[in-house]
């Protein structure tokens, strides 16, 4: 078995001889945040935004971090790795609870969890379902209450799909590991950024570097019928990149694969950040 190089509560350890009580707030009720970082060439992508969105998650749920500590762990899983390619998954709890309580003690102690692991990045093309958006309404924090987001998407998976595209009350928000980007011939648009979207670091990026580049990029509220039009639709998260949408499983939408916008898109995105 692969020995996964992981840290619990500071003290490093292999993955497998890591042990987590049940009475984890993580555990019992998903009150826990969480990043994935990803690096490339032994080269960690947009590390201070992950760092900056891990703190502003936290501060969310008012779960206490000692982010200097957190951030020398995540350079030294990477390090000790001896990884080229990769992420770092990295998860922070509120704590253990003597006995299951709804009313947490503000006196326990932060529980903080993370491993790294070898990932090829690679193009993606993608078959996606159109479905509503199940999720809690404070998608914005990157929170391990996920089971909205599973249960779509496993139900796309039973339908051949790769990821889903979700909406509310018929407005576009996000994939379900993903944001969400479509096109024109002229013009990119992405949904703007609100408690029913997660801003994502990939999405973030991809927006500077096409503004740099004097492409036309649009933030706005988009309904399911604004795909009509669409010529290219692509997902973007730290491990897919930009990852082309080929077909909607259940919308009749006509997309043109390798669209020039979405080839302009992925071709300056990779060489910012992955040469």
């Amino acid at each position: 078995m692969e020995k996964i190089h992981a840290v619990f509560n500071s003290k490093f350890n292999y993955l497998h001889d890591i042990k987590i009580s049940p009475l984890s707030r993580g555990y019992t009720f998903s009150d826990s945040v969480y990043e994935v970082i990803p690096f490339y060439n032994s080269k960690i992508i947009a590390f201070e935004k992950h760092i900056s969105r891990l703190k502003k998650s936290c501060s969310s749920l008012n779960i206490p971090i000692n982010i200097e500590k957190t951030t020398n762990e995540i350079l030294e899983l990477i390090s000790t790795s001896n990884l080229r390619d990769g992420y770092v998954y990295y998860q922070v709890s509120r704590g253990v609870d003597l006995i299951r309580s709804h009313m947490f003690d503000n006196k326990i102690s932060t529980e903080t969890f993370g491993y790294v692991v070898e990932y090829i990045f690679k193009t993606q093309t993608l078959k996606v379902m159109l479905c509503e958006d199940l999720r809690w309404q404070r998608c914005d924090i990157k929170s391990t209450s996920l089971l909205g987001n599973i249960m779509s998407m496993n139900n796309a998976k039973d339908k051949g799909c790769d990821e889903v595209i979700m909406h509310r009350d018929n407005i576009l928000t996000e994939g379900g590991a993903s944001n969400m980007f479509f096109a024109d011939d002229k013009t990119i648009f992405t949904p703007e950024i609100s408690t029913n979207i997660l801003p994502g670091i990939t999405r973030d990026l991809l927006i500077n570097e096409i503004k740099k580049a004097g492409m036309k990029v649009e933030e706005g509220n988009y309904s399911i019928d604004d795909l009509v039009d669409a010529k290219s639709i692509w997902l973007t998260s730290s491990t897919k990149g930009l990852a082309q949408v080929i077909e909607i499983f259940n919308y009749d939408v006509s997309l043109e694969r390798d669209h020039h916008l979405f080839l302009k898109c992925k071709k300056i995105f990779s060489e910012k950040f992955f040469k």
